[in-house]
Protein backbone atom coordinates (compact mmCIF):
# COMPACT_ATOMS: atom_id res chain seq x y z
CA UNK A 1 0.00 0.00 0.00
CA UNK A 2 0.99 3.72 -0.86
CA UNK A 3 0.15 7.09 0.89
CA UNK A 4 1.27 10.50 -0.63
CA UNK A 5 1.31 12.95 1.85
CA UNK A 6 1.64 16.43 0.29
CA UNK A 7 1.53 19.53 2.89
CA UNK A 8 1.53 23.19 3.26
CA UNK A 9 -0.32 23.89 -0.23
CA UNK A 10 -0.61 27.75 0.23
CA UNK A 11 -3.04 28.01 -2.53
CA UNK A 12 -3.80 31.60 -3.40
CA UNK A 13 -6.13 33.62 -4.77
CA UNK A 14 -5.39 33.45 -8.82
CA UNK A 15 -2.49 35.41 -9.69
CA UNK A 16 -1.54 36.43 -6.03
CA UNK A 17 1.90 34.72 -4.89
CA UNK A 18 2.17 33.61 -1.21
CA UNK A 19 4.27 35.61 0.92
CA UNK A 20 4.55 38.16 -1.87
CA UNK A 21 7.02 35.78 -3.52
CA UNK A 22 6.16 32.28 -3.87
CA UNK A 23 3.45 31.06 -6.93
CA UNK A 24 2.23 28.48 -4.58
CA UNK A 25 -1.01 27.51 -7.25
CA UNK A 26 1.61 26.34 -9.60
CA UNK A 27 3.57 25.01 -7.36
CA UNK A 28 0.17 22.88 -6.39
CA UNK A 29 -0.29 21.68 -9.64
CA UNK A 30 3.27 20.89 -10.82
CA UNK A 31 3.03 18.56 -7.31
CA UNK A 32 -0.23 17.02 -7.93
CA UNK A 33 1.00 16.31 -11.38
CA UNK A 34 3.85 14.38 -10.18
CA UNK A 35 1.52 12.65 -7.69
CA UNK A 36 -0.75 11.47 -10.31
CA UNK A 37 2.00 10.40 -13.07
CA UNK A 38 3.44 7.56 -9.79
CA UNK A 39 3.55 4.00 -11.35
CA UNK A 40 2.14 2.46 -9.22
CA UNK A 41 -0.01 5.36 -8.39
CA UNK A 42 -1.24 6.28 -4.85
CA UNK A 43 -3.61 4.30 -3.18
CA UNK A 44 -4.60 7.09 -0.76
CA UNK A 45 -3.88 11.03 -0.54
CA UNK A 46 -2.88 12.52 2.43
CA UNK A 47 -2.66 16.27 2.43
CA UNK A 48 -1.76 17.59 6.40
CA UNK A 49 -2.92 21.07 6.65
CA UNK A 50 -2.43 24.74 5.31
CA UNK A 51 -4.21 23.67 2.15
CA UNK A 52 -4.58 27.79 1.35
CA UNK A 53 -2.77 30.96 2.53
CA UNK A 54 -5.97 32.59 3.69
CA UNK A 55 -8.52 30.45 4.44
CA UNK A 56 -10.86 31.93 1.81
CA UNK A 57 -13.33 30.93 -0.74
CA UNK A 58 -11.74 31.23 -4.30
CA UNK A 59 -8.69 29.72 -2.58
CA UNK A 60 -10.48 26.81 -1.63
CA UNK A 61 -12.64 26.60 -4.91
CA UNK A 62 -8.89 26.90 -7.08
CA UNK A 63 -7.82 23.98 -5.12
CA UNK A 64 -10.86 22.24 -5.56
CA UNK A 65 -10.25 22.21 -9.33
CA UNK A 66 -6.53 21.38 -9.23
CA UNK A 67 -7.40 17.89 -7.07
CA UNK A 68 -10.25 17.27 -9.59
CA UNK A 69 -8.42 18.04 -12.26
CA UNK A 70 -5.49 15.51 -11.37
CA UNK A 71 -5.77 12.86 -8.46
CA UNK A 72 -8.51 10.01 -9.17
CA UNK A 73 -7.72 8.34 -5.63
CA UNK A 74 -9.11 9.39 -2.22
CA UNK A 75 -8.24 12.43 -0.54
CA UNK A 76 -7.77 12.82 3.21
CA UNK A 77 -7.15 16.73 4.83
CA UNK A 78 -6.87 17.75 8.04
CA UNK A 79 -6.96 22.06 8.25
CA UNK A 80 -3.36 24.02 9.19
CA UNK A 81 -3.35 27.32 11.10
CA UNK A 82 -3.68 28.88 7.60
CA UNK A 83 -6.84 27.56 6.88
CA UNK A 84 -10.81 28.29 7.91
CA UNK A 85 -12.81 25.25 9.10
CA UNK A 86 -15.92 26.90 7.86
CA UNK A 87 -14.56 27.85 4.24
CA UNK A 88 -12.89 24.21 4.04
CA UNK A 89 -16.52 22.60 4.16
CA UNK A 90 -18.22 24.70 2.67
CA UNK A 91 -16.17 24.22 -0.65
CA UNK A 92 -14.80 20.98 -0.24
CA UNK A 93 -17.71 18.60 1.58
CA UNK A 94 -16.91 16.09 -0.71
CA UNK A 95 -13.98 14.94 0.78
CA UNK A 96 -14.24 11.97 3.39
CA UNK A 97 -14.57 12.81 6.61
CA UNK A 98 -14.42 16.89 6.60
CA UNK A 99 -18.20 17.02 8.38
CA UNK A 100 -18.33 14.13 10.12
CA UNK A 101 -17.43 16.31 13.22
CA UNK A 102 -19.50 20.05 14.35
CA UNK A 103 -16.28 21.36 15.92
CA UNK A 104 -13.63 20.29 14.18
CA UNK A 105 -11.88 18.52 10.98
CA UNK A 106 -11.03 15.36 12.57
CA UNK A 107 -12.31 11.41 11.50
CA UNK A 108 -10.99 7.92 11.14
CA UNK A 109 -10.09 6.23 8.48
CA UNK A 110 -10.63 2.52 8.52
CA UNK A 111 -10.89 1.16 4.93
CA UNK A 112 -7.08 0.63 4.24
CA UNK A 113 -4.59 -2.46 6.10
CA UNK A 114 -3.32 0.75 7.89
CA UNK A 115 -5.67 2.98 10.46
CA UNK A 116 -5.47 6.79 9.55
CA UNK A 117 -6.59 9.09 12.93
CA UNK A 118 -6.87 12.38 11.28
CA UNK A 119 -6.06 14.83 14.01
CA UNK A 120 -7.59 18.72 13.73
CA UNK A 121 -4.76 20.50 15.87
CA UNK A 122 -5.65 24.08 15.15
CA UNK A 123 -6.38 26.77 17.46
CA UNK A 124 -7.75 29.70 15.13
CA UNK A 125 -6.22 32.99 15.10
CA UNK A 126 -2.39 31.61 16.05
CA UNK A 127 0.15 29.59 14.12
CA UNK A 128 0.69 26.83 17.22
CA UNK A 129 -1.03 24.42 17.79
CA UNK A 130 -3.31 22.86 20.24
CA UNK A 131 -5.56 19.68 21.41
CA UNK A 132 -6.95 20.22 24.75
CA UNK A 133 -9.04 17.85 26.58
CA UNK A 134 -11.64 17.01 24.01
CA UNK A 135 -9.47 16.24 21.07
CA UNK A 136 -7.11 14.58 23.23
CA UNK A 137 -10.11 11.99 24.36
CA UNK A 138 -10.82 11.68 20.64
CA UNK A 139 -7.28 10.24 20.07
CA UNK A 140 -7.73 8.63 22.83
CA UNK A 141 -10.77 7.00 21.78
CA UNK A 142 -9.96 6.10 18.31
CA UNK A 143 -6.98 4.59 18.94
CA UNK A 144 -8.74 2.47 22.07
CA UNK A 145 -10.74 1.44 19.37
CA UNK A 146 -8.40 -1.25 17.42
CA UNK A 147 -5.81 -1.58 19.45
CA UNK A 148 -4.26 -4.60 16.97
CA UNK A 149 -4.60 -3.02 14.03
CA UNK A 150 -1.30 -0.47 12.84
CA UNK A 151 -1.79 2.94 12.78
CA UNK A 152 -1.10 6.33 11.51
CA UNK A 153 -1.90 9.31 13.01
CA UNK A 154 -2.04 13.13 10.58
CA UNK A 155 -1.73 16.29 11.99
CA UNK A 156 -0.57 19.73 11.24
CA UNK A 157 1.54 20.80 14.17
CA UNK A 158 4.71 18.52 14.53
CA UNK A 159 4.45 17.15 18.80
CA UNK A 160 8.57 17.62 19.48
CA UNK A 161 10.91 20.85 18.78
CA UNK A 162 13.29 20.20 16.79
CA UNK A 163 15.72 23.27 18.05
CA UNK A 164 14.69 26.20 15.37
CA UNK A 165 13.65 28.51 17.59
CA UNK A 166 11.17 30.12 14.90
CA UNK A 167 9.62 26.37 14.00
CA UNK A 168 9.78 25.34 18.12
CA UNK A 169 7.54 28.58 19.07
CA UNK A 170 4.70 27.33 17.06
CA UNK A 171 4.42 23.65 17.51
CA UNK A 172 2.35 22.12 19.24
CA UNK A 173 1.65 23.34 22.49
CA UNK A 174 0.11 20.46 24.69
CA UNK A 175 2.93 18.19 23.22
CA UNK A 176 3.66 16.15 26.66
CA UNK A 177 -0.44 15.29 26.66
CA UNK A 178 -0.28 14.01 23.12
CA UNK A 179 3.09 11.73 23.83
CA UNK A 180 0.70 10.36 27.23
CA UNK A 181 -1.57 8.88 24.54
CA UNK A 182 0.37 7.90 21.71
CA UNK A 183 2.69 5.92 24.23
CA UNK A 184 -0.40 4.34 25.73
CA UNK A 185 -1.67 2.90 22.06
CA UNK A 186 1.62 0.66 20.70
CA UNK A 187 0.05 0.44 17.48
CA UNK A 188 0.52 4.01 16.11
CA UNK A 189 3.60 3.49 13.99
CA UNK A 190 3.96 6.84 12.33
CA UNK A 191 2.93 10.89 13.02
CA UNK A 192 2.89 12.53 10.10
CA UNK A 193 2.43 16.07 9.97
CA UNK A 194 3.73 19.43 8.23
CA UNK A 195 3.99 22.56 9.59
CA UNK A 196 7.23 23.51 9.39
CA UNK A 197 7.63 23.34 5.83
CA UNK A 198 11.31 20.83 6.28
CA UNK A 199 11.88 17.24 6.11
CA UNK A 200 12.50 16.73 10.11
CA UNK A 201 12.27 13.05 11.75
CA UNK A 202 11.71 12.96 15.78
CA UNK A 203 10.14 10.24 17.92
CA UNK A 204 6.97 10.33 19.94
CA UNK A 205 6.94 7.96 22.67
CA UNK A 206 7.44 4.48 20.58
CA UNK A 207 6.61 6.13 17.44
CA UNK A 208 8.55 7.52 14.76
CA UNK A 209 7.13 11.31 14.07
CA UNK A 210 7.97 12.97 10.30
CA UNK A 211 7.58 16.64 9.20
CA UNK A 212 6.99 16.49 5.89
CA UNK A 213 8.77 19.14 3.57
CA UNK A 214 6.30 21.62 1.48
CA UNK A 215 5.32 20.99 -2.16
CA UNK A 216 6.12 24.58 -2.46
CA UNK A 217 8.88 27.05 -0.51
CA UNK A 218 10.65 25.71 2.48
CA UNK A 219 11.73 27.20 6.14
CA UNK A 220 14.92 28.46 6.37
CA UNK A 221 17.73 26.04 8.70
CA UNK A 222 19.00 28.14 11.24
CA UNK A 223 19.78 26.83 14.78
CA UNK A 224 20.47 30.25 15.83
CA UNK A 225 17.91 31.36 18.91
CA UNK A 226 18.21 34.87 17.08
CA UNK A 227 17.80 33.97 13.94
CA UNK A 228 14.17 35.63 12.19
CA UNK A 229 11.75 33.51 10.34
CA UNK A 230 12.29 33.34 6.66
CA UNK A 231 11.10 31.08 4.02
CA UNK A 232 13.82 29.63 1.20
CA UNK A 233 13.19 28.12 -2.69
CA UNK A 234 14.82 24.82 -2.06
CA UNK A 235 13.03 22.00 -3.87
CA UNK A 236 9.77 21.16 -3.24
CA UNK A 237 9.16 17.65 -1.84
CA UNK A 238 6.56 15.64 -1.09
CA UNK A 239 6.64 11.97 1.24
CA UNK A 240 5.41 8.80 -0.14
CA UNK A 241 4.63 6.05 2.75
CA UNK A 242 4.85 2.39 1.75
CA UNK A 243 2.96 -0.36 4.04
CA UNK A 244 3.31 -3.89 3.04
CA UNK A 245 2.36 -6.80 6.29
CA UNK A 246 6.17 -8.68 6.52
CA UNK A 247 7.93 -5.38 6.42
CA UNK A 248 5.92 -2.40 8.01
CA UNK A 249 6.29 1.10 6.85
CA UNK A 250 8.84 2.85 5.25
CA UNK A 251 8.85 6.43 3.58
CA UNK A 252 10.47 8.12 0.95
CA UNK A 253 11.13 11.75 0.36
CA UNK A 254 10.17 12.51 -3.39
CA UNK A 255 11.13 15.72 -5.20
CA UNK A 256 8.64 17.45 -7.19
CA UNK A 257 11.39 18.81 -9.86
CA UNK A 258 12.14 16.60 -12.89
CA UNK A 259 16.47 16.66 -12.71
CA UNK A 260 19.03 14.19 -14.90
CA UNK A 261 18.69 10.62 -15.52
CA UNK A 262 18.06 7.69 -14.75
CA UNK A 263 21.89 6.64 -15.62
CA UNK A 264 23.05 3.07 -15.49
CA UNK A 265 24.37 2.31 -12.22
CA UNK A 266 28.00 0.99 -13.53
CA UNK A 267 30.92 -0.04 -11.46
CA UNK A 268 34.77 0.75 -11.99
CA UNK A 269 36.47 -2.40 -12.07
CA UNK A 270 38.32 -1.43 -8.69
CA UNK A 271 34.78 -1.75 -7.16
CA UNK A 272 35.39 -4.26 -4.01
CA UNK A 273 31.29 -5.46 -4.11
CA UNK A 274 30.40 -7.98 -5.66
CA UNK A 275 27.10 -8.28 -7.94
CA UNK A 276 23.55 -6.85 -7.12
CA UNK A 277 22.73 -2.82 -7.10
CA UNK A 278 25.15 -0.27 -6.44
CA UNK A 279 24.97 3.04 -4.80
Amino acid sequence: MLIAQLTDLHVCSAGRPAARVVETNMLTERALRAVAGLRPAPDFVVISGDLTENGLIDEYKNLAALLERYLTMPIFVVPGNHDRRSNLRQILPHLPGVSSDSRFIQYVVEEFPVRLIMLDTVVPGHAHGELGPERLDFLDRSLTAAPHRPSLVVMHHPPFRCGVASMDSIHLRDSAAFTSVIARHQQVDRILSGHHHRMIIGRVAQAIAMVAPSIAHQWILDFDAAAPAALVMEPPAFMLHRWAREEGMSSHAVYVESYPGPFPGLTDPEYPGHGGAVS
